[in-house]
């Protein structure tokens, strides 16, 4: 009963986040499954398992809302439930050390997105003109997918941004749309998971834990969405992501402590400007 609690209240964490930023969702139930112990295959098995049940109620209630783009939606979902079923049973394949180093990387990488993206509000390429087309749809669903899989998360810090930023389409489609494509890739990826696991088992009270947890944390986090401030609250997540992450990845190369204490210090130090600098930018 406990350990349900644990997993509900991390995956409440997680609606938490993906309720006031549209994203991140995986990344952070993820990063806490993995602080908790969690061995990075199961912890992204139980992440897509759980999807399954939160991205069906979310997607639907884009649909119905009319914020999906039905073309964009399947020249998006398509690729990404291949590149995620690819991405599961490439994470299932590999030994444990080698998937918590793999693992950490990409989410450390993800992290300085969020960071940046939130913190620094940085656009790098310039907007396409017209409707975002296959050549573009195709390979960012096939990669958003494959990372999304074997990385723990990724499918909205890396889709959404995208479509953002180098596309006109309306925010409100471009969410709705990354949102309904989501339920195909957590579908692909719990696929993935199931054939490439086939000496482990998956721990279902981890899922229902997290499905629990985000559930409950949903409406609530719909009501915070307007009032939390969206970019320092996305700089602190993404600081939080990263400093979590650092600490696997410094523990697991046996880095000494003050080495290790000087990092953490860093990212914090890091975290609270950029998080500042963002409230500033925001409240003008």
């Amino acid at each position: 009963m406990f350990s349900i609690l644990i997993f509900a209240i991390a995956g409440a964490i997680a609606q938490l986040v993906d309720g006031t930023l549209g994203m991140a969702f995986g990344i952070t139930s993820s990063t806490l499954l993995i602080a908790l112990g969690a061995t990075p295959v199961a912890a992204s098995a139980a992440v897509h398992f759980a999807e399954i049940g939160t991205t069906l109620a979310s997607g639907t209630s884009h649909w119905l809302a009319g914020n999906v783009d039905k073309r964009i939606l399947i020249r998006l979902a398509i690729p990404g439930g291949i590149g995620a079923f690819l991405g599961a049973t490439l994470l299932s394949s590999i030994s444990l050390s080698s998937g918590r180093v793999y693992m950490s990387t990409l989410l450390l990488v993800l992290g300085l997105i969020l960071l940046i993206r939130f913190g620094v509000g940085l656009t790098i390429i310039p907007p396409i003109t017209g409707r975002p087309r296959s050549k573009l749809l195709v390979p960012l669903g096939s990669f958003a997918g494959f990372i999304d899989a074997s990385g723990g998360g990724g499918w909205g810090p890396v889709t959404t941004p995208t479509l953002l930023t180098v596309t006109k389409t309306q925010p409100r489609r471009v969410i709705g749309t990354v949102s309904a494509s989501e339920f195909v890739v957590a579908i692909s990826a719990s696929a993935g998971f199931i054939f490439g696991m086939s000496n482990q088992n998956i721990d279902f009270q981890v899922v229902g834990g997290l499905l629990l947890g985000g559930v409950l944390m949903a409406p609530i986090a719909a009501k915070l969405a307007g009032k939390l401030p969206h970019a320092p609250f996305g700089a602190m997540i993404g600081g939080a992501v990263l400093l979590i992450n650092s600490r696997v990845m410094l523990n697991y190369f046996e880095i000494i402590n003050s080495i290790k204490y000087s990092v953490y210090l860093t990212v914090v130090l890091i975290t609270s400007f950029l998080a500042y600098k963002a409230w500033r930018r925001e409240k003008v």
